[in-house]
């Protein structure tokens, strides 16, 4: 694995330059796609983060980028907003051994990509056009760790049944159900077959599938999620990609049947 080099370009009075494998950044922008087309990264010198929230407040998202993701990496603090579709199809160009070169050009402001002999310059978005959501600090009863390969054959199993989703987490074994007019599926795994499983008493909330959805499938094969439950509260969502360096929680609003 190349080593991240963290390097410096006053000459250039560039704010942001880094290196970064095309397959790591595709992983990036499909897991933040899977909640907003747009978004603004907050960057150091020690990484990059984000914070986002759905337009129907369903959702939400924080990510944070150490520079180790990086193949080599300088910044200033600086922010950058993103239209994602535009940098997709820019990805389109790359191959999964692909560096990608990203960096600021001071003149013009805008982003320039280089990969391999093509380059790209896109205008960034106005950072002070997005809100700042605030994270909130929940204390929950239930933490599952679970394989994402699992969550992803329930997601199959479940797509044609509802279009929502109740988990279930006690101290043997966690269960996702989906009951729809006349059919029902159910994924139950026990506590053996879990990677963790810290539940006191069994807690339950349904959630809306489609959204559940678009956020496991984003989530590389292979990925260990731990989700974090309560009775009708919103779930955590949180797993690390690219060896780490790249952690992720997403909060998923409960859905409360009316009485």
């Amino acid at each position: 694995m190349s080593e991240t080099v963290s390097y410096d370009e006053p000459s250039a009075q560039k704010q942001f330059s880094v290196e970064i494998k095309s397959d790591t950044l595709k992983g990036l922008v499909t897991i933040i796609s899977a909640l907003v087309d747009e978004v603004k990264f907050s960057i150091t010198p020690d990484g990059m983060t984000l914070k986002a929230v759905d337009a129907a407040h369903v959702a939400m998202m924080e990510m944070s980028v150490d520079k180790g993701a990086f193949e080599s990496f300088y910044a200033e603090d600086c922010e950058i907003g993103l239209d994602l579709d535009k940098v997709k199809s820019v990805l389109k160009l790359a191959s999964g051994v692909d560096l990608v070169r990203m960096e600021q050009d001071p003149a013009t402001g805008r982003l320039v990509f280089k990969i391999g002999n093509i380059t790209r310059e896109m205008a960034i978005l106005d950072p002070t056009s997005f809100g700042d959501p605030k994270v909130p600090d929940l204390h929950l009863k239930a933490s599952v760790g679970i394989s994402v390969d699992e969550l992803k054959r329930g997601i199959s199993a479940a797509d044609t049944i509802s279009d929502h989703v109740t988990m279930r987490a006690g101290p043997e074994r966690f269960e996702m159900s989906c009951e729809g007019d006349t059919d029902s599926v159910n994924l139950a795994v026990e506590k053996a077959s879990l990677v963790e499983l810290n539940a006191d008493t069994d807690v339950c909330s349904m959630f809306p599938l489609d959204y559940f959805s678009n956020i496991i499938k984003a989530v590389p094969n292979g990925t260990v999620i731990n989700m974090e439950l309560d009775n009708d509260y919103p779930m955590k969502i949180l797993f690390g990609i690219a060896d780490k360096h790249v952690s992720v929680n997403y909060l998923l609003a409960p859905r409360i049947e009316s009485e």
